[in-house]
């Protein structure tokens, strides 16, 4: 695995904040980035037809699944769980790890549920620093060709 820049900054947030937030275009690496954070949480996603219908119908009862927190990922696909979590943080040490899919009606959302309560990281595909260290680049417009997606150079 690529080792991201974003991983410490996200790290590092998550003891500061109950929630971090980590948005970006389709295919950045958020889910790989979300699921190698070294916090012992349950891993969802609300890609899942059968676990977005549960959120839907219940978000309390879903969220009341994970106690002590969970890392939802494409939580676009339920914003309603945006003011539940909200009142979770507020009464508990409870943390979560968000991601989704970036766009205005998400961070929207987000920002008015959960203002002060959230750090919110845009995860963009690789950097060049990023992978200097394990692919050799040898001409700039080969790599403007390529492109940076994850999933190119897995």
């Amino acid at each position: 695995m690529i080792h991201r820049k974003l991983y410490q900054k996200a790290s590092d947030l998550l003891q500061l904040f109950p929630v971090i937030t980590i948005t970006g275009p389709r295919q950045s690496g958020k889910t790989t980035l979300v699921r190698s954070l070294p916090f012992d949480l349950p891993y969802i996603t609300l890609e899942d037809p059968d676990i977005r219908g549960l959120a839907l119908e219940d978000p309390r009862g879903f969220l009341a699944n994970y106690p002590k927190g969970a890392i939802l990922d494409e939580v676009q696909q339920v914003p309603q769980l945006f003011s539940y979590i909200q009142g979770i943080v507020d009464t508990n040490s409870t943390k979560f790890i968000l991601s989704g899919s970036q766009n205005f009606q998400l961070i929207e959302r987000i920002g008015q549920s959960l203002a002060g309560r959230t750090a919110i990281l845009k995860l963009l595909p690789f950097s060049l620093e990023e992978l200097k260290p394990n692919y050799k680049i040898n001409n700039f417009y080969d790599f403007i060709f390529k492109g940076s997606y994850p999933r190119i150079y897995d």
